[in-house]
């Protein structure tokens, strides 16, 4: 099907794909909606007479994602039979508006976010850049999903403005200074936002993530790189990447990822029992384009990723940590085996040492303010391949005046 109801689904937003967000409309009023082309369906209005409006009567999203994968699964089963079903076209109209007419808010409130660090490229090109004489991997990299607890309070939708942040860092010569980043940067990453809920106590394993895996959105993990140099040791990324992370306003649900599961990369290491997933296709298949100014970058390519969704959250509840419905954690940046396949300016750039060119008026070293990244990807289905919703984010001059005055 290449239109639906006079709307262009040739995109990848078709009736097989389906995101999830939330829209706020000229006036005022917000409501959780699916993406079809460059409309979207009112899913209060798409649902109606169905029991299961009642979990979208509050116009969010927070009480599909407390159910589960059974009423998930009838959901979309619900969405699909009706959009395809001609008698009701009247009624799905009814709810349909066009993206140029409604604001993209964040489509689920983040109570928790973890990002870890999962591509072996990307920690080995890291790793080359600032241990030059020593072992590119930690030695317990291969043997456990690292990731850091992040800060969910500045989790933004996609199309929000970034401020260039402010803080410590130190020069080569040893002198310690304060103010704007000059060294900022973007890391391309998958995010995973989980539902259901789990006790205190409980993990979840490897056989029981697709209870609590709802969907994925593509994510932007800003990253100060001088701040973040000066403050990682010992406990690793804090002002240099809290600031801001861009995502996606809309997030696939799990099961338009059916035919984009993949093998991960072959294991070297024998992983202990709770992490290990010998025989299961846990990566995806997720083709990712980065764009600065409107010139492509890099295209990473998330099947190559070393750890999966699947064993980054059981190592994430494996201690008995629980988890709450909008819950999410991002892969870390997604890298490939070839330099054009890097997910951030500090492997592209060689940690700004081989600037990129971005045409004969500029060179890319680190992002400038009015600089626009652009994150898009591609997944594949039966019949071709879908469109994951954009993760959009501009560069503005900072302005924290107060703290620069504050230390003289």
């Amino acid at each position: 099907m290449t239109r639906w109801s006079g709307v262009d689904l040739s995109g990848g937003f078709g009736l097989d794909h389906l995101p999830y967000g939330v829209l706020t409309d000229g006036g005022g009023r917000s409501f959780a909606a699916v993406r079809v082309g460059d409309h979207a369906v009112d899913l209060g209005v798409l649902t109606r007479d169905d029991r299961l409006a009642e979990v979208f009567v509050e116009g969010t999203l927070d009480r599909l994602l407390a159910t589960g994968p059974s009423t998930w699964s009838a959901v979309r089963e619900l969405l699909q039979t009706r959009l395809a079903d001609p008698d009701r076209t009247p009624a799905v109209e009814a709810g349909l508006v066009p993206l140029s007419a409604v604001t993209e808010v964040m489509p689920v409130q983040v109570g928790d976010y973890v990002d870890f660090y999962a591509s072996e490229q990307h920690a080995t090109n890291v790793g080359r850049l600032f241990r030059p004489d020593g072992d590119a991997l930690t030695p317990n990299w291969k043997h456990l999903p690292i990731g850091y607890h992040g800060r969910a309070g500045t989790l933004v939708v996609s199309g929000t403005a970034v401020s260039r942040p402010d803080g410590q860092r130190r020069d080569p010569d040893g002198t310690i200074r304060f103010g704007p980043s000059t060294r900022l940067d973007f890391e391309a990453e998958v995010g995973f936002v989980l539902g259901g809920r789990t006790d205190m106590g409980r993990s979840v394993p490897l056989s029981g993530s697709r209870d609590h895996l709802f969907g994925v959105a593509l994510l932007n993990d800003w990253s100060a790189r001088d701040i973040q140099a000066w403050e990682y040791v010992p406990l690793g990324p804090f002002l240099g990447k809290s600031f801001a992370t861009s995502v996606a306003a809309w997030i696939t649900p799990l099961a338009a990822f059916e035919h984009a599961w993949t093998a991960p990369p072959e294991r070297d290491v024998t992983l202990l029992p709770y992490l290990d997933d010998a025989g299961i296709d846990g990566g995806l298949d997720i083709r990712i384009d980065v764009s600065v100014n409107g010139t492509t970058v890099s295209r990473p390519w998330a099947a190559g990723l070393y750890w999966t969704s699947a064993q980054m959250l059981a190592h994430l509840t494996v201690n008995g940590a629980s988890i709450r419905p909008g819950d999410m954690f991002a892969s870390g940046t997604v890298s490939g085996p070839e330099d054009g396949q890097w997910g951030s300016l500090l492997e592209l750039t060689r940690n700004g040492a081989e600037p990129l060119s971005l045409g004969s008026a500029r060179s890319l070293g680190f992002l400038e303010d009015g600089d626009e990244v652009v994150l898009t990807a591609t997944v594949p289905t039966a019949t071709g391949r879908l469109s994951l919703g954009e993760c959009r984010g501009r560069i503005q001059a900072g302005g924290a005046d107060v703290g620069r005055l504050a230390v003289g």
